[in-house]
């Protein structure tokens, strides 16, 4: 074949790939508006144009042709590094694609939008039986599309799906990564709590605090991280998320006037994410290389902008006279040293999205175990909540109330995000040894986030990891952000320096 027909091919897969880039930024925006201002009525018609977009995107991807323009596109030689990393992810994205029958992918859009809709009044109910039927009708779905998916691609159904959010990832690479975690993290959170009941108490922290002062310091902190409201926005939903597209990013939070702790850390969190998807190398946007390289690497980037950076003493005392004067606060309870407290607090609890650092990846392991049970089979929606209760018990010692707070509190599988949960901690992981070896790169990364500059350590990011767009594995892009593999070391030194003084 000669050399100008493996071009022209490599040009035309380019093209396709840009039309499928515009699609996908289209049911982004719809997925917002889903989450935040459709009204409930609108849900079934809303649901229709998602699995219309879901099939054409589909068909565009998994056309005849394709796989014989990727062939042709393979014998070219003038394409350069970043060409041929953009050819090896075309044929990644389409092997994952065709694996797919069309018609089981509008089945899953439409059930995952038909399922969501009903956990969103389920929870705030707290009826899981209603939630359990509809849920049961996508588990099956789901585990259709890892079996297909299982079969082309040579992999075990969990592996296959996990794939899709961390490629290259294998649930024995996180077996291990786990299992190490539990060796010993269930002691050190056990040392931890018991080091915080020999200091201070916190003072209690008391509101009211009206949603639109917590609108605006939000928005006052995601500027300093280096949001740019030029191209994204923040609103509300009932579960914080980032969505859009680099160009046109949508933050969302949630809030709670008795307590504003949270809702500012979930910004602050999601414009992590944001910053990544904006900091992605520009001239491949509308590419496959050009993309997030999984969400190993996105997690990686929130935490690190949450819980590493934005849980600094530095920062804090940055940051307490700010929360004093925004919110009219008097008193010792608004001090950098209760505050910091507040936020350093370690403690089991029933939400995810609330725990702290140390006990959070117990939670993410439960989720792990649990989902892996539901696409194997072992476990079945309506098993659910008293698999869920029995793990909490287990791995945190507590048991939750009430399905609300228990099985039903994340939207990921109603939205059927199977495969998804590990990479939190994982990204924990890569988030702590990423901020590690910032501060070994630049000495006053610290010293600036005192001062509420963020840019040293967004700097450091930008060019070791958002640049690399989907050119790298993500274990590739931690190993040479921080000149390790990733592991369990730099969490656990992390946590025993910020916790116990170690």
């Amino acid at each position: 074949m000669s050399e100008r027909n493996s071009t022209a091919a490599y040009a035309a897969l380019k093209d396709r790939f840009e039309r499928l880039a515009a699609l996908s930024g289209a049911q982004a925006v719809l997925h917002w508006d889903r989450a935040t201002m459709m009204p409930e009525g609108g849900a079934a018609a809303r649901a229709e144009q998602q699995a219309i977009l879901s099939l054409i995107a589909h068909e565009t991807l998994t056309a005849p042709e394709v796989a014989g323009l990727i062939d042709e596109a393979r014998e070219a030689d003038g394409l350069d590094p970043w060409d041929r990393a953009n050819l090896q992810e075309m044929a990644r994205v389409h092997a994952h694609a065709t694996a797919t029958p069309a018609s089981l992918v509008t089945r899953l859009s439409r059930q995952k939008s038909a399922t969501e809709m009903v956990w969103r009044k389920a929870r705030a109910a707290n009826d899981y039986a209603s939630l359990a039927p509809e849920l049961d009708k996508l588990i099956a779905l789901v585990r259709e599309q890892a079996a297909a998916k299982a079969e082309a691609l040579g992999l075990d159904p969990y592996d296959a799906l996990l794939d899709g959010y961390d490629p290259g990832r294998r649930s024995a690479d996180i077996d291990v990564l786990f299992a190490e975690l539990e060796s010993f993290l269930p002691a050190l959170l056990r040392e931890v709590m018991e080091h915080q009941a020999r200091g201070p108490a916190s003072l209690p922290i008391e509101g009211p605090f009206p949603i639109a002062l917590q609108e605006k310091i939000g928005r006052e902190v995601m500027d300093l991280i280096g949001f740019d409201f030029a191209h994204g926005r923040l609103d509300v939903s009932h579960h914080p998320f980032t969505g859009g597209v680099p160009d046109d990013s949508r933050i969302t939070t949630r809030y709670d006037e008795a307590d504003f702790t949270e809702s500012l850390m979930a910004v602050i969190h999601e414009t992590g994410h944001s910053l990544y998807e904006r900091g992605l190398p520009g001239a491949w946007r509308s590419q496959p290389v050009g993309r997030a390289r999984g969400m190993t690497i996105h997690e990686s980037q929130s935490l690190l902008f949450e819980m590493q950076a934005a849980r600094t003493e530095s920062f804090i005392r940055f940051l307490a006279p700010r929360l004093k004067a925004g919110f009219g606060g008097e008193g010792p309870a608004w001090e950098p040293e209760n505050v910091l407290r507040h936020y350093r607090r370690v403690a089991p609890g029933f939400i995810r999205v609330q725990a702290d650092e140390v006990s959070y990846p117990l939670h993410v392991m439960l989720r792990y175990g649990l989902e892996r049970a539901m696409i194997a089979g072992e476990l079945t929606a309506k098993d659910l909540p008293a698999a869920w209760n029995e793990g909490m018990e287990r791995m945190l010692g507590i048991v939750p109330p009430d399905d609300a707070t228990g099985c039903m509190q994340d939207i990921h599988w109603p939205s059927g995000s199977f495969g998804y949960f590990p990479t939190y901690t994982l990204g924990a992981l890569a988030a702590a040894q990423l901020f590690a070896a910032a501060k070994r790169t630049h000495d006053g990364i610290e010293a600036a986030l005192g001062q509420g500059d963020f840019a040293p350590l967004l700097g450091f990011v930008r060019t070791r990891v958002h640049g690399k767009g989907a050119s790298r594995t993500p274990d590739e892009i931690v190993s040479e952000a921080t000149g390790e593999p990733l592991g369990t070391a730099a969490f656990k030194a992390h946590i025993e320096a910020r916790y116990l003084g170690k």
